[in-house]
């Protein structure tokens, strides 16, 4: 495809990218605001990193519907690490640097990393931090004015307090909030249903800028009724504001070159690009997944990306940035078709600061924990746990698992805890199925199957030992693709000192492949003329039940023998 057939269908989508821009803008701004509050930066660092998100990696990333911002599971390293540099400016710096490791990252083509993660892996991931929104949030619903201020789906998680903040939420209940966010709700769920199939006007109105209207209104009803006290101050969204071009460009901060020497800075670069960039492509793996059109983005390309976008936010005082879930699905969901709906969702963000912000803190923050209710439904629902439960337990465990792991740790070391469960399963799975053994009274059947390692080996050469004198065996390897060294030397062995039992052994290979059995063992593996190893008539009393996806058919070894 060309470059002005790319241009055209970009802006041939805008009917579709234009309204999911507002939704994820909805969705943005107040993730951006509480990852910069839960990393102890500036508030206006957050919108930084959410424009360069948005405009920067948009631009330069090659997936049409992620959408980075300010990184959630970085919240603690960020945090941590402005505390130990004791300057936001220094670490600055840091940010920087861990863009460019991450372009490099990109050029020696580490985005194959995500290609490794597990799939039950990728939708644990994902809801888990659906139901992390989800607790995180209703505190906000209910009003908790003691509740922590962040609206991100990470920030609290890190501090240990989501638990307690939920369960407390309920014993401070402001009622305005309270009843502001069950409507903001229920109407989201119902508007939900109601455009469902839908065609024309009503499908293009998002859903989240219904909330938000709603939510401002019914507060500007109780401020002019008095039918109960509004909403006021950190009930409300709180932005900075400007009140000259001169002031607004003060937002901005440059990095302190002079902390370019401290070895702590590059260290804690390194840790920042690996950690982000593992965060984008598990992030990239997981919304190619909700794309309903399947499309697969580049990762290398998306680590260039990324670790532009944080040059660009480090060098304009910004805070990291990764791809990000929740807004990303909320993309999806808002039925986005291109890029252009991140790059405008960049472009809101950084209008609405500019020019808006004083509309912006009128929204009230228990309407938009209703969005992220919503949102964290979406990515946790009911279906998604009964869906791998049915997959069987080497999909379910990993699964659940995962939602555990980071419920009670972090993202990060939560799929480093379900990489290993599913690496188990899958390991488990590959081990069992490798190798298998039959008998049929002093018949047996040693068939080797897919790539048998050398962990395989114990349990071949236990088996082999077993075997008793004046008995037949068949190790069939034809439908082996590897077999590692030390299981040929094993079955070899076998072959040689067989005879001094009576035990007659019948070698089976493909013919192609003789997986490097020695010519003296293949050699001796003839008898009246014809290769013992090329028969593919076994035993025929292998019950279907106890090995069933095999079907060999097991006859005439005792002929074949004599």
């Amino acid at each position: 495809m060309n470059t002005n057939s790319k241009t055209k269908n970009i802006f041939s989508n805008l009917a579709a990218d234009i309204p999911s821009s507002v939704v994820v803008f909805l969705v943005a701004l107040p993730l951006c605001l509480g990852v910069a509050l839960a990393s102890n930066a500036p508030l206006f660092s957050g919108i930084i990193a959410g424009v360069c998100g948005g405009i920067i990696v948009g631009i330069m990333s090659g997936s049409q519907l992620s959408v980075s911002g300010p990184a959630a599971g970085l919240t603690a390293i960020v945090a941590s690490a402005i505390i130990t540099l004791q300057s936001f400016e220094a670490f600055l710096v840091v940010v920087v640097l861990a863009g460019i490791m991450q372009v490099i990252l990109g050029f020696v083509k580490a985005g194959v990393i995500g290609d490794y993660i597990p799939n039950s892996v990728i939708k644990g991931m994902l809801a888990a931090i659906g139901l992390i929104l989800i607790i995180n949030q209703v505190p906000q619903l209910l009003g908790d004015k003691s509740a922590l201020p962040a609206n991100d789906e990470e920030s609290i998680a890190a501090t240990g307090n989501i638990f307690v903040n939920f369960f407390k939420a309920f014993g401070h209940i402001t009622p305005a909030a309270l009843l502001i966010g069950i409507l903001c709700l229920v109407i989201h769920f119902v508007w939900e249903k109601l455009v469902a199939g839908k065609k024309g006007f009503i499908k293009l109105i998002p859903a989240p800028l219904l909330i938000v209207f709603i939510g401002v209104g019914l507060n500007a009803l109780f401020a002019g009724t008095g039918l109960m006290p509004a909403l006021t101050g950190s009930y409300l969204v709180s932005i900075p504001m400007a009140g000259s071009a001169g002031e607004f460009a003060s937002f901005f901060t440059s990095p302190d070159w002079s902390a370019i020497g401290n070895s702590q800075v590059w260290v804690l670069a390194l840790t920042i690009a690996l950690v982000a960039s593992l965060e984008s492509l598990l992030s990239l793996e997981a919304i190619d997944d909700m794309d309903p059109y399947q499309r697969a983005s580049p990762t290398n390309r998306e680590l260039k990306a990324q670790g532009i976008g944080n040059i660009v936010s480090g060098l304009i005082g910004g805070i990291p940035v990764t791809s990000v879930i929740v807004r990303s699905s909320a993309n999806v969901n808002a039925g986005a078709k291109t890029k252009m709906s991140a790059i405008l969702h960049g472009l809101l963000l950084l209008g609405s600061v500019a020019f808006i912000p004083f509309l912006l803190n009128m929204i009230p923050k228990t309407a938009l924990a209703a969005i992220l209710i919503f949102t964290g439904y979406k990515l946790a629902k009911p279906a998604l746990f009964k869906l791998y439960y049915r997959k069987g337990w080497d999909q379910f465990l990993p699964f659940v698992i995962t939602i555990i792991a980071i419920l009670a740790t972090d993202l990060l070391k939560g799929v480093i805890v379900g990489i290993g469960v599913g690496l188990f399963f899958a390991f488990r799975s590959n081990f069992r199925k490798a190798v298998f053994v039959v008998k049929d009274d002093s018949k047996y059947l040693f068939r080797l199957r897919k790539d048998v390692s050398f962990l395989n080996k114990a349990i071949i050469k236990q088996n082999l030992e077993k075997v008793p004198d004046g008995a037949r065996v068949i190790i069939d390897a034809m439908r082996a693709d590897y077999i590692d060294k030390d299981i040929v030397e094993v079955i070899e062995d076998f072959i040689i000192h067989a005879p001094l039992k009576d035990i007659d052994v019948q070698l089976e290979t493909s013919g192609f492949i003789d997986h490097g059995f020695s010519h003296k063992i293949l050699a001796n593996d003839n008898r009246d003329g014809h290769l013992r190893r090329t028969y593919t008539k076994v035993i025929t009393s292998i019950k279907q039940t106890s090995v069933p996806d095999v079907t060999p058919e097991l006859s005439n070894l005792a002929s074949h023998s004599q």
